[in-house]
């Protein structure tokens, strides 16, 4: 079996740079229904995940923005 080529690293800058395109994405996936385990393996998820393990400060934890983006996404 072949290794899968590994993908180009991005940098925090690139990540920090797209942080609202994640959270874009995360808020489609919520609105499309897709449950918490589903919404994990996506690359959003991930890449999420990488800024707020790099800059915790800075950075909220995607199940915390999982949450709070499903309040806002649920009818009143």
């Amino acid at each position: 079996m072949i290794p899968a080529p590994a993908a180009p690293s991005l940098t925090i800058g690139e990540l920090e740079a797209n942080y609202p395109t994640y959270c874009k994405a995360l808020r489609l996936l919520i609105r499309e229904g897709k449950t918490l385990a589903k919404v994990r393996r996506t690359v959003c998820w991930e890449r999420l995940e990488t800024l707020h393990h790099c800059l915790p400060s800075r950075y909220r934890e995607p199940g915390y923005l999982y949450a709070l983006l499903s309040r806002e996404v649920q009818p009143a």
